[in-house]
């Protein structure tokens, strides 16, 4: 009996320290420390939030920037279901999937001779890239400010506000966040 009675006062305890206090004193110094990362880096836009800093949104219309192509199913940037398409470059689904992409950034912007850079037509190992690179924008401007009414020189200035260099000077590479840049866009059209 008293081995019994130390064990349930041992897993009461335990169950006390690692699932209700440890817990809380990790989500307080989150808030306290890190408020923006704790609560998902929300990005708020006319006073509520429009998504996070670190998901990407699916933008089809020709008259924004596109994001990286989602691999999250069943449909795309679905934070639930983070995870890469896991096909490799010889399967026809990828290389299907790829032209289908080439080409509906064709059609999009027809005159476009350049070539296209690979982000925009292969998903991230999450699937959720909120991001894309220099090139990828750069590939994009001139449909963007010609559909918009605007100088390329207006829209590349909201690029370069948009984005973001190495972390630490050199990890990672140049980025480009394409919801505040669309955000960006649509303020700019608002004025």
């Amino acid at each position: 009996m008293k081995q019994l009675r130390l064990i349930v006062t041992m897993l009461l305890l335990m169950t006390l320290i690692t699932g209700v206090i440890y817990p809380l004193v990790v989500t307080g110094a989150a808030q306290l420390l890190f408020p923006a990362k704790a609560n998902g880096s929300l990005i708020e836009h006319d006073g509520h939030a429009v998504g996070s800093s670190l998901i990407g949104q699916s933008f089809t219309d020709p008259k924004y920037f596109w994001g990286r192509p989602s691999a999250t199913a069943p449909m795309a940037n679905n934070g639930n279901a983070s995870t890469g398409s896991n096909l490799g470059p010889t399967n026809s689904a990828l290389t299907d999937a790829v032209k289908q992409r080439i080409d509906a950034l064709h059609a999009a912007d027809p005159g476009n001779s350049a070539i296209i850079p690979s982000d925009l037509v292969t998903a991230s190992g999450s699937g959720l890239d909120p991001e894309i690179t220099p090139a990828a924008a750069q590939y994009q401007l001139a449909r963007v400010a010609r559909l918009r009414g605007l100088s390329e020189d207006q829209v590349r200035g909201l690029v370069a506000a948009a984005s973001s260099g190495r972390q630490l000077g050199v990890l990672g590479e140049a980025r480009v966040n394409v919801l505040q840049l669309n955000l960006a866009l649509d303020d700019l059209q608002k004025r």
